[in-house]
Protein backbone atom coordinates (compact mmCIF):
# COMPACT_ATOMS: atom_id res chain seq x y z
CA UNK A 1 0.00 0.00 0.00
CA UNK A 2 2.83 2.38 0.81
CA UNK A 3 4.38 1.85 -2.64
CA UNK A 4 1.11 2.93 -4.24
CA UNK A 5 1.04 6.09 -2.13
CA UNK A 6 4.63 6.89 -3.06
CA UNK A 7 3.72 6.70 -6.77
CA UNK A 8 0.65 8.95 -6.48
CA UNK A 9 0.96 12.47 -7.80
CA UNK A 10 0.77 15.01 -5.00
CA UNK A 11 -1.29 18.09 -5.72
CA UNK A 12 0.14 21.34 -4.43
CA UNK A 13 -2.11 24.38 -4.53
CA UNK A 14 -0.64 27.84 -4.98
CA UNK A 15 -2.68 30.63 -3.48
CA UNK A 16 -2.78 34.29 -4.49
CA UNK A 17 -0.69 35.18 -1.43
CA UNK A 18 2.11 32.99 -2.97
CA UNK A 19 1.71 30.27 -0.36
CA UNK A 20 1.96 26.64 -1.40
CA UNK A 21 -0.31 24.04 0.15
CA UNK A 22 0.42 20.30 0.01
CA UNK A 23 -3.01 18.68 -0.26
CA UNK A 24 -1.63 15.26 0.68
CA UNK A 25 -0.23 16.36 4.06
CA UNK A 26 -2.59 19.34 4.56
CA UNK A 27 0.35 21.61 5.35
CA UNK A 28 1.69 24.83 3.87
CA UNK A 29 5.11 24.26 2.34
CA UNK A 30 8.00 26.34 1.02
CA UNK A 31 9.93 26.27 -2.24
CA UNK A 32 12.67 24.47 -0.33
CA UNK A 33 10.14 21.74 0.55
CA UNK A 34 9.23 21.44 -3.15
CA UNK A 35 12.94 21.27 -4.01
CA UNK A 36 13.32 18.41 -1.55
CA UNK A 37 10.34 16.64 -3.11
CA UNK A 38 12.12 16.82 -6.47
CA UNK A 39 15.32 15.43 -4.96
CA UNK A 40 13.33 12.63 -3.31
CA UNK A 41 11.74 11.71 -6.64
CA UNK A 42 8.19 12.47 -5.54
CA UNK A 43 5.67 13.12 -8.29
CA UNK A 44 3.70 16.33 -7.87
CA UNK A 45 1.82 19.00 -9.75
CA UNK A 46 1.37 22.62 -8.71
CA UNK A 47 -2.01 24.14 -9.50
CA UNK A 48 -3.39 27.63 -9.05
CA UNK A 49 -5.87 27.30 -6.20
CA UNK A 50 -8.41 29.57 -7.90
CA UNK A 51 -8.19 28.65 -11.59
CA UNK A 52 -6.69 25.15 -11.48
CA UNK A 53 -4.03 26.22 -14.03
CA UNK A 54 -0.89 24.05 -13.99
CA UNK A 55 1.93 26.13 -12.48
CA UNK A 56 4.48 23.33 -12.07
CA UNK A 57 6.87 24.67 -14.72
CA UNK A 58 6.86 28.17 -13.18
CA UNK A 59 7.52 26.83 -9.67
CA UNK A 60 10.39 24.62 -10.86
CA UNK A 61 11.87 27.54 -12.81
CA UNK A 62 11.59 29.71 -9.69
CA UNK A 63 13.50 27.07 -7.68
CA UNK A 64 16.26 27.03 -10.31
CA UNK A 65 16.35 30.85 -10.29
CA UNK A 66 16.74 30.93 -6.51
CA UNK A 67 19.47 28.27 -6.62
CA UNK A 68 21.35 30.37 -9.18
CA UNK A 69 21.00 33.46 -6.96
CA UNK A 70 22.31 31.58 -3.93
CA UNK A 71 25.68 31.09 -5.61
CA UNK A 72 25.13 27.49 -6.71
CA UNK A 73 25.37 28.43 -10.37
CA UNK A 74 25.11 25.53 -12.84
CA UNK A 75 23.81 27.38 -15.88
CA UNK A 76 26.54 28.96 -18.04
CA UNK A 77 25.66 32.42 -19.34
CA UNK A 78 26.20 31.35 -22.96
CA UNK A 79 23.78 28.46 -22.51
CA UNK A 80 21.13 30.75 -20.98
CA UNK A 81 21.51 33.22 -23.85
CA UNK A 82 21.07 30.44 -26.40
CA UNK A 83 17.96 29.18 -24.63
CA UNK A 84 16.49 32.69 -24.81
CA UNK A 85 17.38 32.90 -28.50
CA UNK A 86 15.64 29.60 -29.18
CA UNK A 87 12.25 30.85 -27.99
CA UNK A 88 11.77 32.60 -31.35
CA UNK A 89 13.18 29.78 -33.47
CA UNK A 90 10.94 27.61 -35.65
CA UNK A 91 12.63 24.52 -34.21
CA UNK A 92 11.84 25.51 -30.62
CA UNK A 93 9.31 22.67 -30.38
CA UNK A 94 12.18 20.18 -30.57
CA UNK A 95 14.23 21.75 -27.79
CA UNK A 96 12.29 20.42 -24.74
CA UNK A 97 12.51 16.81 -25.97
CA UNK A 98 16.18 17.19 -26.87
CA UNK A 99 17.09 18.76 -23.53
CA UNK A 100 15.15 16.14 -21.59
CA UNK A 101 16.82 13.29 -23.49
CA UNK A 102 20.24 14.87 -23.00
CA UNK A 103 19.64 15.28 -19.27
CA UNK A 104 18.45 11.66 -18.95
CA UNK A 105 21.65 10.49 -20.66
CA UNK A 106 23.75 12.70 -18.41
CA UNK A 107 22.00 11.41 -15.27
CA UNK A 108 22.45 7.84 -16.49
CA UNK A 109 26.16 8.50 -16.89
CA UNK A 110 26.28 9.94 -13.37
CA UNK A 111 24.74 6.72 -12.08
CA UNK A 112 27.43 4.75 -13.91
CA UNK A 113 30.11 6.90 -12.28
CA UNK A 114 28.62 6.28 -8.84
CA UNK A 115 28.46 2.56 -9.55
CA UNK A 116 32.07 2.42 -10.68
CA UNK A 117 33.26 4.52 -7.76
CA UNK A 118 31.45 2.20 -5.35
CA UNK A 119 33.61 -0.75 -6.42
CA UNK A 120 36.94 -1.33 -4.73
CA UNK A 121 40.10 -0.25 -6.53
CA UNK A 122 41.43 -3.80 -6.45
CA UNK A 123 38.37 -5.14 -8.25
CA UNK A 124 38.09 -2.43 -10.88
CA UNK A 125 40.11 0.28 -12.46
CA UNK A 126 37.31 2.80 -13.01
CA UNK A 127 39.53 5.28 -14.83
CA UNK A 128 38.82 3.69 -18.21
CA UNK A 129 35.08 3.74 -17.60
CA UNK A 130 35.22 7.31 -16.29
CA UNK A 131 37.16 8.37 -19.37
CA UNK A 132 34.46 6.86 -21.62
CA UNK A 133 31.67 8.47 -19.62
CA UNK A 134 33.47 11.84 -19.73
CA UNK A 135 33.83 11.46 -23.49
CA UNK A 136 30.10 10.72 -23.81
CA UNK A 137 29.22 13.74 -21.67
CA UNK A 138 31.51 15.96 -23.78
CA UNK A 139 29.78 14.68 -26.94
CA UNK A 140 26.35 15.47 -25.43
CA UNK A 141 27.39 19.02 -24.60
CA UNK A 142 29.00 19.44 -28.01
CA UNK A 143 25.85 18.20 -29.77
CA UNK A 144 23.72 20.53 -27.64
CA UNK A 145 25.78 23.54 -28.68
CA UNK A 146 25.82 22.41 -32.31
CA UNK A 147 22.04 22.31 -32.21
CA UNK A 148 22.03 25.96 -31.17
CA UNK A 149 24.40 26.91 -34.03
CA UNK A 150 22.73 26.02 -37.33
CA UNK A 151 25.59 27.47 -39.44
CA UNK A 152 28.36 25.32 -37.99
CA UNK A 153 27.94 22.57 -40.60
CA UNK A 154 28.36 25.15 -43.38
CA UNK A 155 31.48 26.72 -41.88
CA UNK A 156 33.06 23.29 -41.41
CA UNK A 157 32.30 22.25 -45.00
CA UNK A 158 34.79 22.71 -47.85
CA UNK A 159 32.60 25.40 -49.41
CA UNK A 160 32.42 27.34 -46.15
CA UNK A 161 36.19 27.08 -45.62
CA UNK A 162 36.86 28.28 -49.18
CA UNK A 163 34.52 31.26 -48.72
CA UNK A 164 36.25 32.12 -45.44
CA UNK A 165 39.64 32.10 -47.19
CA UNK A 166 38.30 34.34 -49.97
CA UNK A 167 36.72 36.83 -47.57
CA UNK A 168 39.55 36.74 -45.03
CA UNK A 169 37.46 35.02 -42.33
CA UNK A 170 38.93 32.62 -39.79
Amino acid sequence: MKDKQDKETIVIKKYANRRLYNTQTSVYITLEDVRQMVKDGQEFIVKDAKTGEDLTRQILTQIIFEQELSGQSMMPIGFLKRVIEMYDDRLSELIPHYLETSMETFVGNQEKIRKYMGKTWEQYNPLNQLEEISRQNAEIVSKAFQMFNPFEAYFNSEEGKNNQKKTGGK
